[in-house]
């Protein structure tokens, strides 16, 4: 008996054979292979699906065409190495499919560059007359791609063909309401309608597309520089309405129906499509649509400046105003937030006196008629010639409207608006001011609650970034940290630098996923434990791989990359892990750069039985290793291995002289869309190095003579007095003493001697640390040891090791 949910899908296949075959049945053509795709988000629930084909140079493996969400969300490139290793070049060489889950994509070599998300990723060969190419399809469903599913896009896969679709030709006849743009020129071809629509002859065309974009509404260019410009735009359709100026009357209403082509061997990507008259499809800007924009504008406000500005845009022309103020009430006190125009000239002299700042501020009670206004919660309007205080009668001799901005029980602030020349104040104007002071008054408490919450998160960052960096034997660092812009949040990036014995560094960077308080916190818990791991004395394998399962065992959604480096300072060699995170780039001392391409393993977090492979770097002295986070070279329009590239390349270019500069500059061009941190460690070699000699304690009866014997050898080699020979060898023995007395396990000496300091340190299987007794009786037989050596020694403590602990102290000798 077959269910009713095989039933379904079965069905669901049989659907998805009758459309293929509806589309298939006429000539191939660039918007049949789009509409078969289109079946892909139908009947196979896909998310994305796009196709790619040789290029003419045989090398590459181009999209053509593709439907659903923009690929740059996915972290898909526009074209792959047909030689290379991406699921589609395996799937183009093999002939068969490749089926890819989260894990999967992780742990391939594009884990880099596509943002760790959990989707599923599916290449399947698609036949052609022209040796065929792939469909790619990625599916963001728990499950991923049924087994209907993959019916469904096996049927795709052979009903796409792959065509090539044919790159509009400059010069070719177009219709009257068509056009052609040449992305990377500008150069644009369009019909007799559009120049007609741009009040426009063919004699007055230049034919550059910056003539056409002059003649629009400066508000309507931001959309409309999103279509024209190549870095902004992806392979598909685009529908957009904008106005464009006329010699006299209200601008026109026009829309542009549009998409991408790629370009082929020798040709640009043009945008092609049509631009129609849309004025009848739509009435002049009513005062509704002028609310409706400003509620648009507010919802999108993410500070108070944003909030203010976005008022001013939407009022101070529509009204015809001479000038227009947004203050916040803070107390009794009205505190300016923008000005336009925003020349002091322009406002009252009581208002100058108290520019104490960029914005000036001013008692309420210097202005009465204000005062009562807010007490009153209405908006106010007085026309020309209504006697009122010097500062306000000053901001609209012509007429002023003053609007209390509510917001809940309170008055957030109060927007002034003043006209030069005598202003009617009609009842659709007054619906408008009074509509746009409460959209403003809410919108104006979104902003203080998100600006403390942005201010509190910030702190917290600030708190647990490294305030300074520590001064290392033979090499400099610095480090640089930017916050995104892009909604004023923050996220989980961070760096560290930490000193470890034995004259070793170990260089951290990070990147929590998310922008928020919780990816803060996160990042605070994962350098802390990082830092803890490195101390105790672990590689930098297992430092990562004990982060990776304290973050598997704080069970929370968010995962998290880092770069962890252990730099030798005496040997100028490097060991480095990478989890899911850009490699270290270098640049050697003739001004040549390199980035290591090793397997890394995935971020922390994802996989709980993850290896993290060790790789090794090798250091001339004025070498420099930088480490960053991926919101220096990569963005939604901008590929991570062009970054990568760049940032070498300034890097090449830099002086290391001065690494704050150095850092300054790269940091220079940050697109800012996410935060950003930079790690830069030059190594210069140390000029002494220490000396250096072990002995493993065996648990005999004479194992302290021997360590004493041992140590004396020693000390006598490198030259130290008998007079501080004898203090060393009572620290010695009273160390050994204790490990062997009160430790189970191995025990280790270590000696080390640079200039005139000596370092003993007694390494035990214990992780228990000595405790100075605070009183000895007379009677006592024991406890004296630590006392004896702190008497002896300038300083001594106890450090934490792998399994154990280490009991030092340093002692200055003679030469």
């Amino acid at each position: 008996m077959v269910s009713e949910g095989a039933e379904g899908r079965r069905t669901r296949t049989l659907r998805a054979e009758g459309a293929l075959k509806a589309l298939t049945s006429g000539p191939a053509s660039p918007e049949r292979v789009r509409r078969i795709l289109e079946q892909a988000l139908v009947y196979a629930g896909a998310a994305f699906a796009a196709v790619y084909t040789p290029g003419e140079d045989g090398e590459l493996l181009c999209l053509v065409e593709s439907a659903g969400v923009p690929r740059t969300l996915l972290g898909l490139r526009d074209s792959y190495p047909r030689s290379g290793t991406s699921p589609v070049a395996d799937s183009h060489r093999s002939g068969s499919p490749v089926w890819l889950g989260p894990e999967e994509l992780a742990e391939s070599g594009e884990a880099r560059r596509t943002p760790c998300r959990d989707f599923f990723l599916a290449v399947l060969p698609a036949r052609g007359d022209d040796g065929g190419g792939s469909l790619l399809a990625v599916s963001e469903r728990p499950d991923g791609f049924d087994t209907e599913d993959r019916k469904c896009l096996e049927l795709i896969a052979d009903a796409v063909g792959c065509p090539t679709p044919a790159p509009a030709v400059e010069g070719a006849e177009l219709p009257s309401n068509a056009f052609s743009l040449a992305m990377d020129s500008g150069r644009v071809e369009v019909g007799d309608d559009i120049l007609e629509l741009f009040a426009l002859t063919r004699a007055d065309f230049d034919g550059k597309v910056e003539t056409l974009l002059g003649l629009t509404v400066p508000e309507d260019l931001p959309s409309l520089m999103s279509v024209v410009e190549a870095d902004h735009m992806s392979i598909g359709d685009r529908e957009l309405e904008f106005r464009v100026l006329q010699p006299s009357g209200p601008p026109k209403w026009l829309r542009l129906r549009g998409r991408l082509q790629a370009g082929g061997e020798g040709q640009p990507a043009r945008l092609v499509g049509t631009v129609g008259d849309a004025s009848k499809l739509r009435s002049d800007v009513t005062d509704v649509a002028r609310v409706q924009r400003l509620a648009a504008m507010l919802a999108t406000a993410g500070t108070v400046r944003d909030v203010s500005q976005a008022v001013v845009a939407a009022l101070r022309k529509p009204l015809e105003a001479d000038r227009i103020a947004l203050a916040e009430l803070e107390g009794d006190r009205l505190v300016v937030t923008v000005l336009d125009p925003p020349e002091p000239e322009s406002w009252p002299e009581l208002w100058r006196m108290e520019w104490r700042s960029e914005w000036p501020d001013a008692p309420v009670r210097a202005m009465p008629t204000l005062a009562a206004a807010l007490r009153e919660g209405r908006a106010r309007i007085w026309p020309a010639g209504t006697p009122l205080e010097p500062a306000l009668a000053d901001v609209g001799p012509g007429g002023l409207a003053v609007l209390p901005l509510p917001a809940g029980n309170r008055m957030a602030g109060a927007c002034l608006i003043g006209w030069d020349t005598p202003h009617d104040f009609g009842p659709d104007e007054r619906a408008l001011l009074t509509a746009s002071a409460g959209l403003a008054g809410q919108a104006l408490m979104r902003a203080h609650a998100f600006d403390a919450e942005h201010e509190l998160v910030g702190m917290l960052q600030r708190q647990l970034l490294p305030r300074r960096l520590p001064k290392l034997p033979g090499a400099v660092a610095v480090a640089r940290y930017l916050p995104t812009t892009a909604g004023l949040e923050v996220g989980g990036d961070w760096y560290d630098v930490i000193p470890l014995p034995d004259n070793h560094v170990a260089l951290v960077i990070g990147d929590v996923q998310g922008h928020n308080a919780s990816a803060a916190t996160l990042m605070g818990q994962m350098r802390t434990a990082l830092r803890a791991y490195a101390v105790e004395g672990h590689p930098p394998d297992v430092v990562v791989s004990h982060a990776n399962r304290l973050l598997m065992d704080l069970e929370t959604d968010l995962f998290a990359t880092c770069c962890y480096v252990d730099v030798d300072m005496e040997e100028g060699s490097a060991w480095y892990v990478r989890a899911g995170h850009l490699p270290p780039v270098l640049r050697h001392p003739d001004g040549s750069t390199e980035m290591p391409d090793v397997e890394g393993g995935p971020p922390l977090g994802v996989v709980r039985q993850a290896d993290f492979p060790l790789s090794v770097l090798r250091l001339q002295p004025g070498t420099v290793v930088a480490l960053t986070t991926d919101g220096l070279v990569e963005s939604a329009d901008a590929d991570i291995d062009v970054g990568l590239d760049r940032l070498a390349h300034e890097l090449s270019l830099s002086d290391p002289a001065d690494l704050g500069l150095v850092a300054d500059a790269l940091l220079g061009n940050a697109r800012r869309s996410d935060d950003v941190a930079l790690l830069l460690l030059r190594y210069d070699g140390m000029t002494l190095r220490p000396q250096r000699e072990s002995w493993t304690v065996w648990r005999v009866p004479e194992a302290v003579g021997h360590t004493r014997r041992f140590t004396r050898r020693t000390l006598r080699a490198w030259g130290v007095t008998p007079d501080d020979m004898d203090s060393v060898l009572l620290v010695v023995s009273e160390l050994v003493t204790n490990a062997l007395v009160h430790t189970d396990g191995q025990v280790r000496l270590d000696l080390t001697l640079l200039e005139n300091k000596l370092r003993v340190s007694v390494a035990d299987s214990s992780a228990r640390t000595p405790v100075k007794p605070t009183s000895i009786g007379w009677e006592a037989t024991g406890g004296r040891g630590i006392l004896l050596v702190e008497a002896m020694s300038e300083t001594w403590g106890t450090v934490p090791v792998s399994g154990g602990k280490q009991v030092w102290a340093e002692l200055a000798v003679g030469p």
